[in-house]
């Protein structure tokens, strides 16, 4: 695991990687991950202080994984040296990860042309004007495109981490390193909750965090607009407006993507077969729950279940309450 440090790092989008998998251990405690911090030179200067790295970037030709944290001036030069190993990590198929404005630095190599990214919302329309052949999704805390990811600013690039961890170890381990991060292992919602809008009026109001909750613990439900809209005390339209603009999808799209991560969270750490998975999260019959598992993950329950149970070692449950919707979104290539 290489994290790329350069003048003008952002100094928490650096660290952030760091303290997630730097502490990420196996049952008996050993570290499941080696971890460098690389640069081109020894010395680099961030805004308050200088920093002095330990690994050259030909560390990242043999890392299976490489994350390009944040830069603080999107003018900012950067060594075409830096730009041609990045580069290379992606031609070579490593794993390549920016968070926030390192979208601007993965950006630079022509990585993200034809893929869909997001980084800082506030930066959102910024990259989109200065790269057109990058489709950027402003709305989202972090996107996997397989090989290639980005995430939004700040606590997204957490959001990020737990998600790679998840992909690599599986849920348990990726549950106790969001405990040690004092993360929960998925966040409800995306960025657009964050976006800046003109302050909507006392009656157009739909407190839309507290709504997000109780269609979690209800994802059994039939759980129909006017049933959401009757929640709310508003009428279905204004639910429909205030929905889409808060939570970046409409509430059948934002339902649905709730229930499949709860079907995956169950895939992963239960024993029960797609039938009763299927009733549980409120798909109602297992045909359902394959076609919108299948258009939103890209795999099969069961095809997912072997990849991420940890080698089939689930456990029976009683049922459990509901999982909330998982934040990446993983664009068809």
């Amino acid at each position: 695991m290489a994290v790329v440090a350069f003048d003008g790092v952002v100094l928490g989008d650096l660290a952030t990687p760091c303290e997630v998998f730097g502490r990420v251990r196996d049952i008996v405690g050993s570290p499941l991950y080696e971890l460098r911090i690389c640069s081109l030179q020894p010395v680099i200067a961030s805004e308050h202080l200088m920093l002095k790295v330990r690994w050259r970037l030909s560390s990242l030709k043999r890392a299976d994984t490489v994350i390009v944290p944040g830069i603080d001036n999107l003018d900012r030069p950067l060594p075409q040296e830096l730009l041609r190993a990045l580069r290379s990590a992606v031609d070579r198929g490593a794993r390549v990860a920016s968070i926030c404005s390192g979208a601007f630095v993965l950006a630079r190599t022509g990585s993200l042309d034809g893929l869909q990214a997001t980084t800082h919302w506030l930066a959102a329309e910024e990259l989109a004007r200065r790269y057109p052949a990058v489709d950027v999704n402003p709305d989202v805390l972090y996107i996997d495109n397989g090989n290639i990811l980005t995430s939004a600013g700040a606590a997204a690039g957490l959001d990020l981490c737990l998600h790679l961890v998840r992909r690599d170890f599986g849920a348990e381990i990726a549950a106790h390193a969001a405990r040690v991060a004092v993360m929960p292992l998925e966040r409800a919602g995306g960025q657009a909750q964050f976006i800046v809008h003109q302050q909507p009026g006392a009656v157009d109001h739909v407190p839309i965090g507290s709504l997000l909750q109780w269609i979690e613990r209800n994802l059994r439900k039939e759980l129909t607009l006017s049933v959401i809209a009757r929640q709310a005390s508003v009428s279905t339209r204004t639910l429909s407006r205030r929905f889409r603009e808060q939570a970046g999808a409409t509430p059948a799209q934002w339902i649905s993507g709730a229930r499949v991560r709860c079907a995956q969270r169950l895939l992963e750490t239960t024993g029960l077969s797609v039938e009763a998975i299927a009733a549980e999260t409120g798909f109602g019959s297992a045909a359902v729950l394959r076609e919108r598992f299948g258009r939103l993950v890209g795999t099969s329950p069961l095809a997912y279940r072997r990849t991420f149970s940890g080698g089939g070692r689930c456990r029976p449950m009683a049922p459990a309450k509901s999982a909330g919707l998982g934040i990446s979104q993983t664009p068809k290539s």
